[in-house]
């Protein structure tokens, strides 16, 4: 029978894809810890030389296996320390649809697509679960948009802002997580579709109104009026970002 280490051993140049699989069966063995029931986040894992003993690999497939967990989010790894399983964040999400938007320029209407599968369902959840703290932040990130309506950047960051609070609000934290993925792509966003509302209205107080009505019927546990007015603003949103790449292509 051919052994991991076999595996990781190729005779010839050609065999480079058994270093892979070797490296593969790490990280597989890795995961069935992680999501197996056997470690909680924080909890260290065993070390490489552990590790490489019992898989019978070397320490540097190990190390492979290990960086790639890493990169995925899954582990934290110090130093001189034992690998550590990762609390739970969005930082591979975040990765992916950034990159997504940087690729295609159609990207950012894509993004928008999932933002409506996803915020108007938070709206409604925010709707029925939302605590004091939570309209506090929706109403101190509504507030903030009122204040910087002349400062683009920080409008756009309290927009963000705004919209992180009603995923947080409703109380799921999956809904959260991909909401806090897409935060880094959504500045990029908010800047363009702002900048399409600014070429179709001289302020932006119709902006801040629709986020407005999103709070009023979240506040008053409103849950259906929650997701139309969500769903309302994100289609306003929708024909902003086109006016902006409208614009754009007419400048080149």
């Amino acid at each position: 029978m051919t052994s991991i280490d076999q595996m990781e051993e190729p005779t010839s140049a050609g065999d480079r894809g058994a270093g892979q699989l070797a490296s593969h069966a790490v990280v597989q063995h890795v995961l069935q810890l992680i999501f197996g029931g056997g470690v909680e986040p924080g909890d260290s894992l065993p070390s490489e030389s552990e590790l490489a003993g019992s898989l019978g690999v070397s320490r540097l497939t190990v190390r492979e296996g290990i960086r790639a967990l890493e990169a995925r989010g899954l582990i934290e790894v110090r130093h001189g320390r034992r690998p550590v399983v990762a609390h739970p964040n969005a930082v591979p999400l975040r990765d992916f649809f950034s990159a997504s938007v940087r690729r295609d320029p159609r990207g950012l209407l894509e993004l928008l697509e999932v933002r409506l599968a996803i915020e108007v369902h938070s709206a409604q959840l925010a709707a029925q679960h939302a605590t004091r703290a939570d309209l506090a932040l929706l109403e101190m990130s509504l507030e903030a948009m009122r204040r910087f309506v002349n400062d683009e950047d920080a409008f756009n960051d309290a927009d963000v802002r705004f919209h992180a609070a009603v995923a947080s609000a409703s109380g799921n934290r999956m809904l959260n997580f991909l909401v806090e993925g897409m935060e880094e792509p959504l500045h990029h966003s908010r800047l363009q579709s702002i900048r399409g509302y600014r070429s179709k209205a001289d302020d932006i107080e119709s902006l801040i109104e629709q986020h407005g009505e999103i709070f009023e019927k979240i506040s008053s546990r409103d849950v259906r009026g929650a997701a139309t007015s969500m769903r309302k603003h994100l289609i306003h949103t929708r024909n902003d970002l086109r006016a902006a790449a409208a614009i754009q292509n007419g400048a080149t």
